[in-house]
Protein backbone atom coordinates (compact mmCIF):
# COMPACT_ATOMS: atom_id res chain seq x y z
CA UNK A 1 0.00 0.00 0.00
CA UNK A 2 1.31 3.48 -0.37
CA UNK A 3 2.80 4.97 2.62
CA UNK A 4 0.58 6.51 4.84
CA UNK A 5 2.45 9.42 5.28
CA UNK A 6 1.75 10.19 0.96
CA UNK A 7 -2.56 10.10 1.98
CA UNK A 8 -3.98 13.43 2.36
CA UNK A 9 -6.73 11.57 4.95
CA UNK A 10 -6.77 9.54 8.23
CA UNK A 11 -8.91 6.48 8.18
CA UNK A 12 -12.22 8.07 9.89
CA UNK A 13 -13.51 4.88 11.22
CA UNK A 14 -12.58 1.33 12.33
CA UNK A 15 -15.70 -0.68 11.88
CA UNK A 16 -15.35 -2.22 8.27
CA UNK A 17 -12.86 -5.00 7.11
CA UNK A 18 -11.40 -4.02 4.14
CA UNK A 19 -9.84 -5.67 1.79
CA UNK A 20 -6.16 -5.85 2.41
CA UNK A 21 -3.73 -2.98 0.93
CA UNK A 22 -7.16 -1.00 0.60
CA UNK A 23 -6.21 2.36 0.68
CA UNK A 24 -8.71 4.78 3.30
CA UNK A 25 -9.31 7.08 0.31
CA UNK A 26 -8.27 8.06 -3.59
CA UNK A 27 -9.32 10.90 -5.68
CA UNK A 28 -10.73 9.05 -8.71
CA UNK A 29 -11.95 10.97 -11.78
CA UNK A 30 -15.05 9.27 -13.35
CA UNK A 31 -15.48 10.28 -16.81
CA UNK A 32 -19.16 9.91 -18.24
CA UNK A 33 -18.48 10.58 -21.31
CA UNK A 34 -15.66 8.74 -21.93
CA UNK A 35 -13.43 10.73 -24.31
CA UNK A 36 -16.25 11.94 -26.28
CA UNK A 37 -15.62 16.20 -26.46
CA UNK A 38 -17.51 19.23 -28.20
CA UNK A 39 -13.88 20.58 -29.38
CA UNK A 40 -10.60 19.19 -30.71
CA UNK A 41 -7.91 20.44 -28.99
CA UNK A 42 -4.91 19.78 -30.74
CA UNK A 43 -2.81 18.07 -28.14
CA UNK A 44 -5.79 16.70 -26.45
CA UNK A 45 -4.40 12.82 -26.42
CA UNK A 46 -7.59 11.45 -24.75
CA UNK A 47 -9.49 12.28 -28.31
CA UNK A 48 -7.91 8.55 -29.39
CA UNK A 49 -9.33 6.71 -26.05
CA UNK A 50 -12.38 6.07 -28.39
CA UNK A 51 -10.13 3.59 -29.67
CA UNK A 52 -10.53 1.35 -26.97
CA UNK A 53 -14.84 1.31 -26.82
CA UNK A 54 -15.26 1.51 -30.77
CA UNK A 55 -18.84 -0.22 -30.82
CA UNK A 56 -20.87 1.93 -28.23
CA UNK A 57 -21.97 4.86 -27.15
CA UNK A 58 -20.00 7.00 -24.61
CA UNK A 59 -22.23 7.80 -22.26
CA UNK A 60 -22.46 6.56 -18.89
CA UNK A 61 -25.79 4.57 -18.01
CA UNK A 62 -28.01 5.10 -14.74
CA UNK A 63 -26.96 1.78 -13.56
CA UNK A 64 -23.52 2.58 -13.89
CA UNK A 65 -23.68 5.77 -12.04
CA UNK A 66 -25.23 3.97 -9.03
CA UNK A 67 -22.60 1.23 -8.96
CA UNK A 68 -20.21 4.21 -9.17
CA UNK A 69 -21.77 6.39 -6.52
CA UNK A 70 -22.64 3.92 -4.23
CA UNK A 71 -19.12 1.61 -4.14
CA UNK A 72 -17.20 4.81 -4.18
CA UNK A 73 -18.26 5.82 -0.47
CA UNK A 74 -18.84 2.33 0.17
CA UNK A 75 -14.53 2.33 -0.61
CA UNK A 76 -13.51 5.49 1.74
CA UNK A 77 -12.85 5.16 5.51
CA UNK A 78 -12.56 8.55 5.94
CA UNK A 79 -15.03 11.86 6.80
CA UNK A 80 -13.86 13.85 3.36
CA UNK A 81 -14.96 12.12 -0.49
CA UNK A 82 -14.62 13.90 -3.57
CA UNK A 83 -16.97 12.86 -6.49
CA UNK A 84 -15.05 14.44 -9.64
CA UNK A 85 -16.52 14.62 -12.74
CA UNK A 86 -13.74 14.85 -15.97
CA UNK A 87 -13.93 14.33 -19.40
CA UNK A 88 -13.80 14.40 -22.31
CA UNK A 89 -16.70 16.80 -21.99
CA UNK A 90 -19.08 16.26 -19.01
CA UNK A 91 -21.59 18.89 -19.87
CA UNK A 92 -22.45 16.40 -22.30
CA UNK A 93 -24.20 14.26 -20.29
CA UNK A 94 -26.95 17.50 -19.37
CA UNK A 95 -27.85 18.67 -15.87
CA UNK A 96 -30.43 15.99 -15.53
CA UNK A 97 -27.86 13.02 -15.37
CA UNK A 98 -25.83 15.38 -12.73
CA UNK A 99 -28.89 16.08 -10.55
CA UNK A 100 -29.62 11.88 -9.95
CA UNK A 101 -25.84 11.61 -9.39
CA UNK A 102 -26.07 14.17 -5.91
CA UNK A 103 -29.78 12.18 -5.37
CA UNK A 104 -27.17 9.09 -5.23
CA UNK A 105 -24.98 10.67 -2.72
CA UNK A 106 -27.42 11.47 -0.68
CA UNK A 107 -28.89 8.31 -0.86
CA UNK A 108 -25.43 6.61 -0.21
CA UNK A 109 -23.52 8.81 2.11
CA UNK A 110 -22.26 7.39 5.24
CA UNK A 111 -23.09 9.02 8.83
CA UNK A 112 -20.12 11.68 8.81
CA UNK A 113 -19.53 11.61 5.36
CA UNK A 114 -18.97 14.97 4.06
CA UNK A 115 -19.29 14.94 0.04
CA UNK A 116 -17.54 17.52 -2.15
CA UNK A 117 -18.19 17.55 -6.06
CA UNK A 118 -15.61 18.69 -8.67
CA UNK A 119 -16.86 19.34 -12.25
CA UNK A 120 -13.37 20.06 -15.10
CA UNK A 121 -15.53 21.30 -17.97
CA UNK A 122 -14.09 23.21 -21.25
CA UNK A 123 -17.27 25.80 -20.51
CA UNK A 124 -18.82 25.67 -23.57
CA UNK A 125 -22.21 24.53 -22.62
CA UNK A 126 -22.65 26.76 -19.60
CA UNK A 127 -25.47 28.65 -19.25
CA UNK A 128 -28.08 29.98 -16.54
CA UNK A 129 -29.40 26.21 -15.89
CA UNK A 130 -26.36 24.92 -15.35
CA UNK A 131 -25.08 27.93 -13.26
CA UNK A 132 -27.50 27.43 -11.07
CA UNK A 133 -26.71 24.03 -10.42
CA UNK A 134 -23.69 24.23 -9.81
CA UNK A 135 -24.21 27.17 -7.14
CA UNK A 136 -26.94 25.45 -5.48
CA UNK A 137 -25.22 21.91 -5.12
CA UNK A 138 -21.65 23.78 -3.91
CA UNK A 139 -20.03 22.35 -7.03
CA UNK A 140 -15.99 23.51 -7.48
CA UNK A 141 -15.81 24.03 -10.96
CA UNK A 142 -12.70 23.81 -13.14
CA UNK A 143 -12.58 25.72 -15.95
CA UNK A 144 -9.99 24.83 -18.88
CA UNK A 145 -8.17 27.92 -20.24
CA UNK A 146 -4.44 28.47 -21.21
CA UNK A 147 -4.47 31.82 -21.09
CA UNK A 148 -5.58 35.04 -23.03
CA UNK A 149 -6.73 34.65 -26.67
CA UNK A 150 -3.81 34.58 -28.70
CA UNK A 151 -2.58 31.83 -26.58
CA UNK A 152 -5.48 29.91 -25.81
CA UNK A 153 -7.04 29.68 -29.38
CA UNK A 154 -3.41 28.42 -30.48
CA UNK A 155 -4.92 25.01 -29.08
CA UNK A 156 -7.84 24.74 -27.99
CA UNK A 157 -10.16 24.88 -30.98
CA UNK A 158 -13.24 23.84 -32.17
CA UNK A 159 -13.50 20.84 -34.86
CA UNK A 160 -13.54 23.85 -37.74
CA UNK A 161 -10.00 24.92 -36.54
CA UNK A 162 -11.88 28.11 -34.98
CA UNK A 163 -10.88 29.17 -31.56
CA UNK A 164 -12.66 29.01 -28.97
CA UNK A 165 -11.84 31.66 -26.24
CA UNK A 166 -14.70 33.39 -26.63
CA UNK A 167 -17.25 30.72 -25.75
CA UNK A 168 -14.98 29.83 -22.76
CA UNK A 169 -15.38 33.65 -21.54
CA UNK A 170 -18.91 33.30 -21.76
CA UNK A 171 -19.29 30.14 -19.78
CA UNK A 172 -16.87 32.12 -17.08
CA UNK A 173 -19.18 34.70 -17.12
CA UNK A 174 -22.04 32.39 -16.33
CA UNK A 175 -20.38 31.04 -13.75
CA UNK A 176 -19.61 34.53 -12.08
CA UNK A 177 -23.20 35.26 -13.02
CA UNK A 178 -24.27 32.37 -10.06
CA UNK A 179 -21.64 32.78 -8.25
CA UNK A 180 -20.05 29.51 -8.59
CA UNK A 181 -16.69 28.66 -6.97
CA UNK A 182 -14.21 27.74 -10.12
CA UNK A 183 -10.31 27.58 -10.23
CA UNK A 184 -8.35 27.41 -13.24
CA UNK A 185 -6.70 24.57 -15.16
CA UNK A 186 -4.05 25.55 -17.41
CA UNK A 187 -1.91 23.56 -19.75
CA UNK A 188 1.33 24.52 -20.21
CA UNK A 189 2.56 24.00 -23.85
CA UNK A 190 5.10 25.41 -26.81
CA UNK A 191 2.58 28.56 -27.38
CA UNK A 192 2.36 30.18 -23.67
CA UNK A 193 5.31 28.41 -22.26
CA UNK A 194 7.41 31.85 -22.57
CA UNK A 195 4.48 33.82 -21.47
CA UNK A 196 4.48 32.84 -17.49
CA UNK A 197 3.71 35.85 -16.18
CA UNK A 198 1.08 37.10 -18.60
CA UNK A 199 -1.04 34.00 -18.23
CA UNK A 200 -0.66 34.43 -14.48
CA UNK A 201 -1.82 37.87 -14.47
CA UNK A 202 -4.43 37.23 -16.83
CA UNK A 203 -6.12 34.66 -14.43
CA UNK A 204 -5.25 36.66 -11.83
CA UNK A 205 -6.62 40.25 -12.64
CA UNK A 206 -8.87 39.57 -15.39
CA UNK A 207 -10.52 36.29 -14.60
CA UNK A 208 -10.62 37.11 -10.97
CA UNK A 209 -9.08 33.32 -10.47
CA UNK A 210 -7.73 32.89 -6.87
CA UNK A 211 -6.44 29.11 -7.42
CA UNK A 212 -5.15 27.32 -10.58
CA UNK A 213 -2.84 24.92 -11.48
CA UNK A 214 -0.69 24.38 -14.78
CA UNK A 215 -0.24 21.14 -16.26
CA UNK A 216 2.51 20.35 -18.36
CA UNK A 217 1.76 19.40 -21.95
CA UNK A 218 4.32 16.02 -22.74
CA UNK A 219 2.37 13.95 -25.95
CA UNK A 220 4.48 11.13 -25.99
CA UNK A 221 5.40 9.43 -29.84
CA UNK A 222 7.34 6.62 -31.53
CA UNK A 223 9.58 7.12 -34.30
CA UNK A 224 6.67 5.71 -36.37
CA UNK A 225 3.90 7.69 -34.69
CA UNK A 226 5.64 11.26 -34.82
CA UNK A 227 4.71 12.46 -37.90
CA UNK A 228 1.05 11.27 -37.26
CA UNK A 229 0.72 12.50 -33.84
CA UNK A 230 2.11 15.95 -34.68
CA UNK A 231 -1.19 16.01 -36.80
CA UNK A 232 -3.26 15.82 -33.30
CA UNK A 233 -5.09 13.02 -32.24
CA UNK A 234 -8.71 13.01 -33.84
CA UNK A 235 -9.19 11.52 -36.69
CA UNK A 236 -7.54 12.05 -39.73
CA UNK A 237 -8.85 11.93 -42.86
CA UNK A 238 -8.01 8.60 -44.86
CA UNK A 239 -6.52 7.40 -42.03
CA UNK A 240 -6.88 4.68 -38.96
CA UNK A 241 -6.59 6.39 -35.70
CA UNK A 242 -4.02 5.96 -32.94
CA UNK A 243 -4.75 4.78 -29.78
CA UNK A 244 -2.05 6.90 -27.26
CA UNK A 245 -0.53 5.17 -24.94
CA UNK A 246 2.29 6.12 -22.64
CA UNK A 247 5.14 4.94 -25.45
CA UNK A 248 7.91 6.65 -26.94
CA UNK A 249 10.69 8.99 -26.33
CA UNK A 250 9.50 11.34 -29.14
CA UNK A 251 7.34 14.75 -28.39
CA UNK A 252 5.08 16.10 -30.71
CA UNK A 253 5.79 20.00 -31.42
CA UNK A 254 3.01 21.34 -29.27
CA UNK A 255 4.69 19.72 -26.02
CA UNK A 256 6.63 21.90 -23.35
CA UNK A 257 10.33 21.88 -23.53
CA UNK A 258 11.81 20.68 -20.03
CA UNK A 259 13.87 24.20 -19.14
CA UNK A 260 10.87 26.66 -20.40
CA UNK A 261 8.32 24.43 -18.16
CA UNK A 262 10.55 25.24 -14.88
CA UNK A 263 11.06 28.76 -16.41
CA UNK A 264 7.31 29.14 -16.98
CA UNK A 265 6.85 28.33 -12.99
CA UNK A 266 9.46 30.57 -12.02
CA UNK A 267 8.37 34.02 -13.68
CA UNK A 268 4.91 33.06 -12.17
CA UNK A 269 6.61 32.11 -8.75
CA UNK A 270 8.72 35.64 -9.19
CA UNK A 271 4.93 37.94 -9.28
CA UNK A 272 3.49 35.61 -6.82
CA UNK A 273 5.97 35.94 -3.91
CA UNK A 274 6.25 39.73 -4.22
CA UNK A 275 2.24 39.91 -4.46
CA UNK A 276 0.15 37.22 -3.86
CA UNK A 277 0.54 34.74 -1.17
CA UNK A 278 -2.27 33.70 0.88
CA UNK A 279 -4.74 35.13 -1.28
CA UNK A 280 -3.81 33.36 -4.99
CA UNK A 281 -3.34 29.61 -4.82
CA UNK A 282 -1.27 28.28 -7.14
CA UNK A 283 -1.56 23.99 -7.17
CA UNK A 284 1.96 23.39 -7.23
CA UNK A 285 3.49 26.36 -4.88
CA UNK A 286 1.41 24.95 -2.10
CA UNK A 287 1.76 21.38 -2.35
CA UNK A 288 5.63 22.09 -2.63
CA UNK A 289 5.82 24.09 0.79
CA UNK A 290 3.84 21.18 2.21
CA UNK A 291 6.24 18.78 0.93
CA UNK A 292 8.70 20.90 3.22
CA UNK A 293 6.37 19.01 6.25
CA UNK A 294 6.68 15.59 4.93
CA UNK A 295 3.34 15.77 3.74
CA UNK A 296 2.88 14.66 -0.14
CA UNK A 297 -0.74 15.57 -1.32
CA UNK A 298 0.01 15.50 -5.12
CA UNK A 299 0.82 12.26 -6.83
CA UNK A 300 3.06 13.64 -9.47
CA UNK A 301 5.47 14.51 -6.58
CA UNK A 302 4.92 12.16 -3.78
CA UNK A 303 6.59 9.26 -3.07
CA UNK A 304 4.42 6.46 -4.97
CA UNK A 305 1.03 7.05 -6.55
CA UNK A 306 -1.79 4.62 -7.41
CA UNK A 307 -4.53 6.75 -5.78
CA UNK A 308 -5.87 8.41 -8.93
CA UNK A 309 -7.41 6.09 -10.95
CA UNK A 310 -9.89 6.74 -13.57
CA UNK A 311 -13.66 5.28 -14.34
CA UNK A 312 -14.92 5.09 -17.70
CA UNK A 313 -18.14 5.38 -18.84
CA UNK A 314 -18.73 1.60 -19.09
CA UNK A 315 -17.30 1.27 -15.19
CA UNK A 316 -13.98 0.13 -16.16
CA UNK A 317 -11.46 1.09 -13.99
CA UNK A 318 -7.86 1.93 -14.64
CA UNK A 319 -4.70 2.47 -13.01
CA UNK A 320 -4.03 6.58 -13.21
CA UNK A 321 -6.07 8.79 -15.34
CA UNK A 322 -2.83 8.71 -17.74
CA UNK A 323 -2.49 5.14 -18.25
CA UNK A 324 -6.10 4.72 -19.37
CA UNK A 325 -5.07 1.89 -21.92
CA UNK A 326 -5.35 -1.69 -21.85
CA UNK A 327 -2.70 -3.04 -19.84
CA UNK A 328 -3.31 -0.41 -17.28
CA UNK A 329 -7.09 -1.98 -16.82
CA UNK A 330 -7.56 -3.46 -13.51
CA UNK A 331 -11.08 -4.36 -14.19
CA UNK A 332 -14.95 -3.43 -14.09
CA UNK A 333 -16.76 -2.32 -11.09
CA UNK A 334 -19.77 -3.84 -12.25
CA UNK A 335 -17.79 -7.71 -11.89
CA UNK A 336 -15.98 -6.52 -8.80
CA UNK A 337 -15.85 -3.85 -6.56
CA UNK A 338 -14.15 -0.81 -6.94
CA UNK A 339 -12.69 -1.26 -3.23
CA UNK A 340 -10.89 -4.55 -4.33
CA UNK A 341 -9.54 -3.70 -7.90
CA UNK A 342 -8.28 -0.95 -5.41
CA UNK A 343 -6.35 -3.01 -3.16
CA UNK A 344 -5.20 -6.00 -6.04
CA UNK A 345 -1.79 -6.54 -6.52
CA UNK A 346 -1.38 -4.80 -10.02
CA UNK A 347 -2.44 -1.59 -8.58
CA UNK A 348 -0.32 -2.02 -5.42
CA UNK A 349 2.58 -2.98 -8.09
CA UNK A 350 2.18 0.19 -10.12
CA UNK A 351 1.72 2.99 -7.31
CA UNK A 352 5.22 1.12 -6.02
CA UNK A 353 6.94 1.02 -8.99
CA UNK A 354 7.25 5.02 -8.92
CA UNK A 355 9.84 5.13 -6.26
CA UNK A 356 11.74 1.65 -7.76
CA UNK A 357 12.15 2.68 -10.85
CA UNK A 358 14.07 5.98 -9.98
CA UNK A 359 17.02 6.41 -11.71
CA UNK A 360 20.65 7.09 -9.74
CA UNK A 361 20.41 10.49 -10.82
CA UNK A 362 17.30 10.96 -9.20
CA UNK A 363 17.82 8.91 -6.06
CA UNK A 364 21.31 11.19 -5.38
CA UNK A 365 19.27 14.14 -6.25
CA UNK A 366 18.87 17.78 -3.85
CA UNK A 367 15.46 18.52 -4.63
CA UNK A 368 14.40 14.41 -4.85
CA UNK A 369 12.33 14.99 -1.16
CA UNK A 370 10.40 17.62 -3.19
CA UNK A 371 10.11 15.73 -6.46
CA UNK A 372 10.26 12.53 -5.98
CA UNK A 373 11.03 12.02 -10.05
CA UNK A 374 7.85 13.46 -10.94
CA UNK A 375 5.13 11.39 -12.77
CA UNK A 376 5.74 7.98 -14.15
CA UNK A 377 4.12 9.11 -17.78
CA UNK A 378 7.02 11.14 -18.28
CA UNK A 379 9.82 9.02 -17.45
CA UNK A 380 11.25 8.06 -20.96
CA UNK A 381 14.44 10.78 -21.37
CA UNK A 382 17.85 9.50 -20.46
CA UNK A 383 19.71 10.71 -17.09
CA UNK A 384 22.89 12.35 -16.91
CA UNK A 385 24.42 8.49 -16.42
CA UNK A 386 22.88 7.47 -19.63
CA UNK A 387 20.33 5.58 -17.83
CA UNK A 388 16.65 5.18 -19.05
CA UNK A 389 13.57 5.91 -16.99
CA UNK A 390 14.92 9.67 -16.15
CA UNK A 391 11.76 12.30 -16.61
CA UNK A 392 11.61 14.51 -19.36
CA UNK A 393 10.85 17.44 -17.17
CA UNK A 394 13.85 16.85 -14.88
CA UNK A 395 15.26 19.96 -15.86
CA UNK A 396 12.69 22.41 -15.23
CA UNK A 397 11.70 20.40 -11.92
CA UNK A 398 15.20 20.81 -10.92
CA UNK A 399 15.17 24.75 -11.98
CA UNK A 400 11.72 25.21 -10.35
CA UNK A 401 12.14 23.52 -7.18
CA UNK A 402 15.87 24.61 -6.73
CA UNK A 403 15.42 27.92 -7.36
CA UNK A 404 11.97 28.14 -5.01
CA UNK A 405 13.62 26.43 -1.93
CA UNK A 406 15.13 29.82 0.10
CA UNK A 407 11.33 31.52 -0.52
CA UNK A 408 9.65 28.14 0.27
CA UNK A 409 12.19 27.78 3.56
CA UNK A 410 11.38 31.35 4.89
CA UNK A 411 7.53 30.58 4.82
CA UNK A 412 7.98 26.60 6.54
CA UNK A 413 10.04 28.88 9.49
CA UNK A 414 7.45 31.54 9.46
CA UNK A 415 4.80 28.61 9.74
CA UNK A 416 6.45 26.96 12.27
CA UNK A 417 7.26 30.17 14.54
CA UNK A 418 3.36 30.39 14.27
CA UNK A 419 3.09 33.53 11.87
CA UNK A 420 1.27 33.29 8.26
CA UNK A 421 3.58 32.36 4.85
CA UNK A 422 2.34 35.63 3.53
CA UNK A 423 5.10 37.37 5.85
CA UNK A 424 7.26 35.82 3.24
CA UNK A 425 6.16 39.38 0.65
CA UNK A 426 7.62 41.43 3.11
CA UNK A 427 10.98 39.56 3.54
CA UNK A 428 10.89 39.58 -0.39
CA UNK A 429 10.49 43.10 -0.96
CA UNK A 430 12.88 44.01 1.36
CA UNK A 431 15.71 41.56 -0.21
CA UNK A 432 14.77 43.38 -3.81
CA UNK A 433 15.77 47.04 -1.66
CA UNK A 434 19.27 45.85 -1.41
CA UNK A 435 19.04 44.44 -4.47
CA UNK A 436 18.66 47.55 -6.66
CA UNK A 437 16.14 48.24 -9.42
CA UNK A 438 19.34 47.92 -12.38
CA UNK A 439 20.69 44.04 -10.31
CA UNK A 440 19.72 41.05 -13.05
CA UNK A 441 16.42 39.82 -11.98
CA UNK A 442 16.12 36.89 -9.70
CA UNK A 443 14.00 34.63 -12.12
CA UNK A 444 17.12 34.50 -14.38
CA UNK A 445 15.70 36.03 -17.36
CA UNK A 446 19.03 38.27 -17.51
CA UNK A 447 17.37 41.52 -17.54
CA UNK A 448 17.97 43.98 -15.08
CA UNK A 449 15.44 43.48 -12.04
CA UNK A 450 13.42 46.74 -12.39
CA UNK A 451 12.22 45.97 -16.13
CA UNK A 452 11.73 42.20 -15.44
CA UNK A 453 9.91 41.66 -12.08
CA UNK A 454 10.50 44.91 -10.28
CA UNK A 455 7.97 47.71 -10.44
CA UNK A 456 8.88 49.19 -13.66
CA UNK A 457 8.14 46.16 -15.43
CA UNK A 458 5.69 46.64 -18.11
CA UNK A 459 2.53 44.94 -19.43
CA UNK A 460 2.94 42.01 -21.87
CA UNK A 461 0.86 42.50 -25.13
CA UNK A 462 -0.82 39.45 -23.49
CA UNK A 463 -1.68 40.87 -20.42
CA UNK A 464 -4.60 43.41 -18.99
CA UNK A 465 -7.39 44.93 -21.28
CA UNK A 466 -6.19 44.58 -24.73
CA UNK A 467 -7.48 40.61 -24.43
CA UNK A 468 -10.63 41.30 -22.70
CA UNK A 469 -12.82 38.99 -24.17
CA UNK A 470 -15.23 41.40 -26.57
CA UNK A 471 -18.74 40.03 -27.64
CA UNK A 472 -20.22 39.74 -31.06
Amino acid sequence: MTDPKSLPCAVADGHETPPQNAPPCFHLLAKPSGSTCNIDCQYCFFLSKDALYPNGQHRMSETTLETYISQLLESHRTPHVTVAWQGGEPTLMRVGFFRKAVELVEKYRKPGQVVKHTFQTNGLLIDDEWGSFFREHDFLVGLSVDGPRELHDTYRVDRHGHGTFDRVMRGWEMLQRHDVEFNILCTVNAANEHHGRAVYRFFRDELGASWMQFIPIVERATDQTIDLANLGWKQQPGRKRVLYTQTGNRVTHRSVGPRQYGQFLVDIFEEWIRHDVGRVYVQLFDVTLEAYFGRHLLCIHAPTCGLGPALEHNGDLYSCDHFVEPGYRLGNIHETHMRELMASPAQLEFGLNKRASLTAQCRSCEVRALCNGGCPKDRFALSRDGDPGQNYLCAGLELFFTHSRPAMQTMAALLNSGHPPADVIAHTLAEDKRRGPYAPCPCGSGQKFRFCHGNGASSSRFAGGTVRHQHA
